[in-house]
């Protein structure tokens, strides 16, 4: 098998740094993480909150904590750092070579979209952010690694696209007829990405990032991995 993992973020309208942080680390028994961050506010307060929280995730994961662990760290750290004050989501998609599987860890009112059955599915389980209190706990599901698998992790940017003109995104019909017609992962990124800039008319009222991860079957044993990376510079 193979994985894939498309994101695309875009910072809210006139403002200069993304409060969202994205970053990606290797497991230590094979594997990859994505933890993904959406800090208090937006700008650079947001960005610090998130980076924070992030850098303790990516750490921990780093050293063979488990997901789990990491997350509950993560906000007893900004707790203590900010006394329940600020807050951030958490999310972290873990694909673990060691038991098989797809870890998805959530600390955030927003869903994940998955394929189950032929079908996208909604894991919207209450969850709460990280920060506001101690022994915060995260929602966590394990699925096993299988073809055709799509996850689709985001931020409330996205949720909440289009409400100065009073149209808002479907965002798993969308994705479900992306995911129908056969599109990759970072084109369903860009693609639902594109949807929230248009219905915001190309103001965004908010910090916006998508994941999604795809696992496809791998033709090409030994292919070698990539990333690419695109960061426009103003």
């Amino acid at each position: 098998m193979q994985v894939r993992i498309g994101v695309s973020k875009l910072n809210k309208y006139a403002s200069a740094e993304s409060g969202d942080t994205l970053e990606v680390v290797e497991r230590p028994n094979g594997g990859l993480s994505i933890v993904l961050a959406d800090g208090q506010r937006s700008g650079k307060s947001a960005k610090r909150i998130s980076n924070m929280v992030v850098r303790k995730v990516i750490s921990l994961l780093a050293e063979g904590v488990r997901d789990g662990a990491a997350a509950r760290a993560a906000s007893d750290y900004l707790f203590s750092h900010r006394q329940g004050h600020v807050q951030s989501t958490l999310n972290i998609l873990s694909v673990d070579l060691e038991s098989k599987s797809l870890v998805l860890t959530r600390n955030n009112p927003v869903p994940l979209l998955i394929t189950q059955d032929n079908a996208l599915v909604s894991l919207d389980e209450d969850s709460v952010p990280v920060g506001i209190y101690r022994a915060t706990r995260p929602v966590i599901r394990e699925f096993p690694l299988s073809p055709d698998l799509y996850v689709i992790a985001y931020t409330d940017g996205l949720v909440h696209a289009g409400e100065r003109s009073g149209k808002k995104i479907d965002i798993k019909e969308q994705a479900a007829l992306l995911i129908e017609k056969g599109f990759d992962a970072q084109d369903i990124s860009d693609v639902l990405l594109n949807l929230a800039f248009e219905l915001d008319q190309g103001r965004p009222l908010d910090d916006i990032s998508v994941v999604t991860l795809r696992v496809t079957s791998n033709n090409s044993p030994g292919e070698p991995r990539r990333l690419t990376i695109s960061l426009p510079i103003s």
